[in-house]
């Protein structure tokens, strides 16, 4: 992984708008390499006067911290080689170099009256687990599960809150083929209280941990955050096409 810290002149109207989520996100937008693109950036001029092949691309990223006094946030991309977009670039990034960054937006921050916090994910959601911990106070009860490549891979995390914090490692396995979630998830010895879960990763990860939270353990959904960040085989643009599907066909009445 590698870290990228973002800022600039134009930066305070973006901080005033992450409203304390933990899960705040922005879209990066990606320009293609030696086209010159109208001033002021717009992406909807861009799209409505320009070939489509020029169109930039974005890319959703979790915000891993804000400085609010200095107007700057940092993002941590997870590198692939020269795999996708955004790896690539943050690979290459210098300081100076300008991205366009739209958003930000979210909807998860830690419940004040969970008695216990169950947090879940892989690299993609690293960074809005390490936000979520370090806002917590002091006499929080939270319980993690990160599933990274190796033990290189794990990152120090400061909270204030009592942390069960476990790494779970692939040691060589591809991103997005393992249980080492799910496996975790279910040998967790389940407390007294109200569970307030975060579980966020690849998408084949929520087809069973959803259902056990809240089928077999009986949570609101108002207590669980639970998405899919990415599917394994698909980029961003295919992973919308597959998700709208995913919710179309939930939404569409059965055949009679």
């Amino acid at each position: 992984m590698r870290r990228v810290v973002f800022g600039g002149e134009s930066f305070q109207p973006f901080t005033e708008r992450l409203s304390g989520y933990t899960d705040a996100y922005a879209k990066l937008v990606f320009g293609v390499d030696g086209v010159e693109y109208p001033e002021p950036f717009d992406i909807k001029t861009i799209r409505a006067t320009m070939p489509v092949d020029v169109w930039p691309v974005m890319r959703t990223y979790t915000i891993r911290h804000v400085d609010y006094e200095r107007y700057e946030l940092a993002i941590d991309f997870v590198i692939h080689g020269d795999e996708g977009v955004a790896g690539p670039w943050a690979m290459a990034a210098e300081p100076g170099d300008v991205l366009h960054i739209r958003g930000p937006s979210g909807g998860y921050a830690p419940h004040p009256d969970a008695d216990v916090h169950l947090l879940v994910g892989d690299e993609a959601a690293l960074p809005a687990i390490a936000a979520a911990l370090e806002a917590m106070p002091a006499g929080a009860r939270a319980v993690a599960f990160i599933e990274v490549a190796d033990a290189a891979e794990e990152q120090p995390i400061t909270t204030a809150a009592d942390l069960e914090l476990t790494w779970l490692h692939r040691d060589g396995a591809a991103p997005g083929t393992t249980s080492l979630l799910a496996d975790a998830v279910y040998d967790w010895p389940w407390p007294d209280g109200d569970v307030s879960a975060f579980v966020h990763g690849e998408a084949g990860l929520l087809k069973t941990v959803r259902p056990y939270l809240l089928k077999e353990r009986g949570l609101p959904r108002s207590a669980v955050s639970i998405s899919g960040y990415w599917r394994r085989g698909n980029d961003e643009e295919g992973f919308r096409t597959w998700k709208s599907q995913q919710e179309d066909a939930v939404m569409r009445p059965a055949a009679t």
